[in-house]
């Protein structure tokens, strides 16, 4: 199949193609993950080479090729200014981007992670939260299927108070008490904000200052999306605490 069509996508990463083209991955809201040769767009002269830097939200006019589609227009949705106004959001941004990569399928549409993806981008451009990127990370998880036990134990059942809940094991799927302890420690304000985040208290989560807790979120939402995807992360080193 091949012709021109229309699509709305965020730019995930670019490469270099010959002397002035580059390869954009999109990913969209119709048509899943888009490869597609920009051409030209190198040239200082370009009308869009700007356009198509990672993180943009862009309206596209593609024409369907064989293996690579080609980019005929691209016009900003939005501007990308906030998102490069600091290195944190500029980091936020490449750790959701990357995420998204690994998840996202070719050819595969995928509209409510269009959605989310320019959603988190929105929200780091608004407010750039510790959380923003662990918060993502966790509702990415559940939307994959993985959603973690965080109320009750989950070899023996046993719930707060009657039993402490102090470890989370990603092999076993969520919390455990003192007795069946497996996996890494986890503290009780680490086990809040990851009820909030998954229990529908996200803004609650995403207003907390930096602090143990949230580092411990951050660094357990990693582990959690790399044991799903089966490989390491680039981007979320500076997520993790030091």
């Amino acid at each position: 199949m091949s012709g021109l069509y229309h699509d709305t996508g965020v730019v995930l990463r670019t490469y270099k193609l010959r002397e002035s083209d580059k390869i954009v991955v999109i990913h969209t809201r119709d048509n899943g993950k888009v490869r597609a040769v920009a051409k030209g767009v190198r040239k200082t002269r370009s009308k869009f080479g700007a356009r198509l830097e990672p993180m943009s939200h862009v309206k596209l006019l593609l024409y369907r090729g064989r293996e690579l589609d080609i980019v005929s227009q691209a016009e900003a949705v939005e501007p990308l200014s906030p998102m490069l106004s600091s290195l944190d959001r500029a980091s936020q941004g490449l750790a959701a981007l990357e995420a998204v990569d690994q998840l996202s399928l070719e050819r595969e549409p995928n509209p409510q992670l269009y959605r989310m993806l320019v959603g988190v981008l929105r929200t780091i451009a608004a407010s750039p939260s510790p959380l923003n990127v662990p918060a993502f990370y966790w509702k990415l998880l559940a939307r994959e299927g993985f959603h973690p036990q965080l109320d009750a134990c989950v070899r023996c059942n046993g719930t707060e108070p009657e039993v402490q809940l102090v470890a989370f094991d990603l092999n076993e799927g969520g919390v455990l008490c003192r007795a069946c302890r497996s996996g890494q420690a986890i503290s009780p304000a680490a086990l809040g904000l990851l009820r909030d985040i998954l229990g529908g208290r996200l803004q609650y989560a995403l207003d907390q200052e930096e602090s143990p807790a949230t580092h411990e979120v951050s660094a357990l939402a990693t582990r959690a999306l790399e044991y799903q995807i089966e490989r390491r992360l680039r981007a979320v080193a500076m997520f993790e605490a030091h």
